[in-house]
């Protein structure tokens, strides 16, 4: 189970890195989009490694970022990164409350994948989906994540859509932490076995 938490919560990571890289600059891989879209779609995995592409080196830089974030080192952590991870998992503790929004959700999602056999996952059709499905179901159940950045990136519709796929799929990643045991308080009293998690998981790539 710990090796299924310290997976998901690095995805937690890696979007939330994600999110400030790409407000910041313009810019995000293809493939590590690619990798967290997809994870939207896949909703009946056999393990969570599976919802992402099954190969670590899909989530090493989320492993990483975990390690220096909850790592006893003492360098300056990043506000803005810490407040977009506690508010992904403040938004899915909110989503598991309401039944409604779940099952729309997931109703949603469906027509993403029925969307799929006719364009690719990262075309703007399909990017224009998975952004309005955040806004429709989840932005509206909790506190709007802020998104800070450059105003001229920001203001730019496909930035606009990528940022808000990359908070769904950071949304799947907490649905799928919380559900594999993740909690509040292990971050807090357990970080030094995730740590460790980590540090083994990234030897392995």
């Amino acid at each position: 189970m710990l090796k299924e938490q310290t997976l998901t919560f690095a995805v937690v990571c890696q979007v939330s890195h994600l999110v400030q890289t790409l407000s910041r600059s313009g810019k995000i891989n293809e493939d590590d989009l690619t990798v967290l879209l997809r994870s939207i779609t896949i909703t009946s995995p056999q393990n969570s490694l599976e919802v992402y592409g099954g190969e670590l080196i899909n989530i090493k830089k989320g492993l990483e970022l975990l390690v220096t974030h909850l790592g006893g080192k003492s360098q300056q952590k990043d506000p803005e990164f810490t407040r977009y991870i506690v508010s992904l998992l403040n938004l899915e503790r909110q989503l598991a409350k309401k039944p409604k929004q779940l099952s729309l959700l997931g109703e949603r999602i469906e027509q993403t994948n029925r969307q799929l056999e006719h364009f690719e996952i990262t075309s703007d059709t399909l990017l224009a989906s998975f952004a309005s499905i955040y806004s429709d179901v989840i932005s509206p159940i909790g506190t709007r994540i802020q998104v800070a950045g450059e105003p001229d990136i920001l203001k730019q519709t496909i930035n606009q859509h990528k940022i808000r796929s990359l908070l769904l799929s950071g949304v799947r990643a907490a649905v799928l932490w919380r559900q594999v045991g993740g909690q509040r308080r292990k971050i807090l009293f357990g970080r030094a076995k995730m740590v460790a998690c980590a540090e083994q998981m990234l030897k392995e790539i």
